[in-house]
């Protein structure tokens, strides 16, 4: 049960990130998409330093979730960011929740809940990954990060930008890629969790998965503010916050060894759960609360110059 207790707390750090970074991406401009120049002009925004400070401690509560439970059980947990995003802005905004965002937090939570219960995932060994399964299984996901970057250069945002695809398409396709960088991070991060069990917080400094969780989170930050310049919520959120557990949870099976259900009925049911989670998300992330409308006639930012474009809006980054 502590594992689940410190991951929802880790999803409210990352809901509390997620309304900060909303604010500060506001003004930066498309052309800075996929460019260090953004993460520059963000520097310069400082309300985007306590959405760091805040998802900084999501990374430990996730990291502390980690040490204590499964792979597989504390990354679905931390979906719940989307409806403790919604709810948090829905304050900070001053916007009551109507029936939409309610029913569908009802049907995200009711989701979630099947799929842990349905699996059923059990502890793995962390301990006994050998180095040569960390090769493929990182090789493996840079790569499909890597082909999802290639994939979302083929739209106007950023240097990549071209007349072919949308930059709706380019926020999606990044969120996707930055979701699956930061499933990589919570991989790294639970096999770092063992040199902490065996030895304590200084042998965490010897674990080369520190290091490389740091430079996997780093690119899933990148990758999440590149998403979230690129479009709307609306099309960046539903891979980011689905393809993380997904990886997540491939990473639990199927190289810590965690065990899940594996009867034909508990998979058609965990499959259904699935179904009712990604249906949800993609209901509340068209919530009017999470629009670029509706937050800048909330924050009067409702005055445009001519030609200016739509302001984009921010999730998260980050996580694992």
């Amino acid at each position: 049960m502590l594992s689940y207790f410190l991951a929802v707390l880790a999803a409210c750090a990352n809901a509390t990130s997620s309304v900060l970074q909303r604010k500060a991406n506001k003004e930066i401009p498309q052309k800075e998409n996929l460019s260090w120049k953004l993460i520059r002009s963000l520097l310069h925004q400082p309300v985007w330093f306590f959405g760091i400070l805040a998802i900084t401690v999501g990374f430990l509560l996730q990291a502390s979730a980690l040490g204590a439970g499964e792979l597989a059980v504390v990354e679905p947990v931390l979906v719940l960011e989307l409806p403790f995003t919604l709810i948090l802005a829905s304050r900070v905004f001053k916007s009551g929740m109507g029936p939409q965002e309610w029913g569908s937090i009802l049907a995200m939570t009711a989701g979630l809940a099947g799929l842990l219960y349905f699996l059923s995932p059990t502890a793995g060994r962390s301990d006994e990954v050998r180095l040569y399964i960390w090769l493929i299984g990182i090789g493996a996901n840079l790569a499909l990060v890597g082909v999802l970057v290639l994939w979302g250069r083929r739209g106007p945002a950023g240097r990549g930008g071209g007349s072919q695809g949308s930059s709706a398409h380019q926020a999606a396709v990044f969120g996707i890629a930055g979701g699956s960088a930061f499933g990589l991070t919570a991989a790294l991060m639970k096999g770092m969790t063992t040199y902490f069990s065996q030895g304590g917080f200084g042998a965490i400094f010897t674990s080369w998965q520190l290091y490389a969780m740091v430079a996997s989170g780093v690119l899933g930050m990148f990758l999440v503010q590149s998403a979230l310049n690129a479009g709307k919520l609306i099309a960046a959120q539903p891979g980011l916050t689905l393809s993380d557990p997904i990886i997540s949870i491939l990473w639990g099976v199927l190289a810590f060894h965690e065990r899940v259900h594996g009867g034909p009925i508990h998979l058609l049911m965990a499959a259904l759960s699935t179904v009712v989670l990604a249906a949800a998300v993609v209901a509340l992330t068209r919530s009017p609360l999470l629009s670029d409308d509706q937050q800048g006639t909330q924050d009067g930012q409702s005055r445009r110059r001519p030609g200016d474009r739509p302001q984009s809006e921010s999730p998260h980054p980050a996580r694992s």
